[in-house]
């Protein structure tokens, strides 16, 4: 059995596009949930990949997303999720962790083949991080309650669907990391 990374997607945000205002709601109920993962995951020595957005930014790099980021009126929501010293970050262009990434020759550079994926959005890059995943044969799990959505229905069906057609463990983030 190999090892479980915790990957962050798209957290880091300034939450200055068009579907904010009806994203916003949810990701202020992940925020805590995910900042707990995060600390278990890191009390575990479970590798934790952040893989976010470039916002078409193309010479910016993880630091200067950050530092937007921040720097917004959302700080509030990235503060908390803030990558520490040891967490890895990948830069991605479009909604999939691994279109055009280096992700999945890190990940198997790292021996990791179990992923647990959080962040936004449930029925977008997760749902398309999920299928990338599982046709690259890694494990999923993702945790119903760290992940935000735009329209519930979506994610829900989403989350249905990963756990049903990929494969998936669908849990609570309680359940992880214990």
């Amino acid at each position: 059995m190999g090892k479980t990374a915790l990957i962050v997607i798209d957290m880091i945000n300034t939450y200055d596009h068009p579907d904010a205002d009806q994203l916003l709601p949810a990701a202020e109920t992940v925020v805590p949930v995910i900042s707990g993962l995060l600390e278990r995951a890191r009390r575990q020595d479970a590798p934790v990949i952040y893989v976010n957005d470039n916002f078409g930014e193309w010479r910016s790099h993880h630091g200067e997303l950050l530092d937007k980021a921040l720097a917004g009126p959302h700080a509030h929501l990235v503060e908390p999720l803030v990558p520490d010293e040891s967490s890895l970050f990948v830069v991605k262009a479009r909604h999939s962790i691994f279109f055009e990434t280096p992700l999945s020759y890190l990940l198997t550079q790292q021996g990791i083949d179990q992923l647990v994926l959080c962040g936004q959005v449930t029925e977008q890059c997760v749902l398309y991080s999920s299928l990338d995943a599982h046709i690259r044969h890694f494990d999923v799990t993702v945790p119903r309650d760290a992940v935000a959505h735009i329209h519930e229905d979506l994610a829900d069906a989403a989350l249905r669907m990963m756990e049903r057609n990929m494969g998936a463990r669908v849990c609570e983030s309680g359940e992880l990391w214990t």
